[in-house]
């Protein structure tokens, strides 16, 4: 698989996977933080740690991890079920 992408399931909080899906939306780290009302820090913490669970080595690789997994929906496509936006 290319861009070293985890090829088996991988365990993720809600908080991860609406990360992920604010990161696939285009947002910042500190757009993320800004809408999630946590601090830039945890938002590179939240990062840092989901990269290392998917085995991913930068923003790009993980969207594709998480379209390829069911993670993300992106304009109707790959749509799955997300964690409450408004938790």
């Amino acid at each position: 698989m290319a861009g070293g992408e985890s090829q088996t399931p991988v365990s993720l909080s809600d908080r991860e996977l609406q990360i992920i899906d604010l990161v696939a939306a285009g947002l910042t780290n500190q757009d993320i933080a800004v809408k999630l009302e946590i601090s830039k820090r945890t938002v590179d913490n939240h990062i840092s740690n989901i990269l290392d669970k998917t085995h991913t080595e930068n923003r790009v690789a993980l969207v594709r991890w998480a379209l390829q997994w069911g993670k993300v929906c992106l304009n109707d496509v790959n749509c799955c079920s997300l964690p409450n936006q408004n938790d």
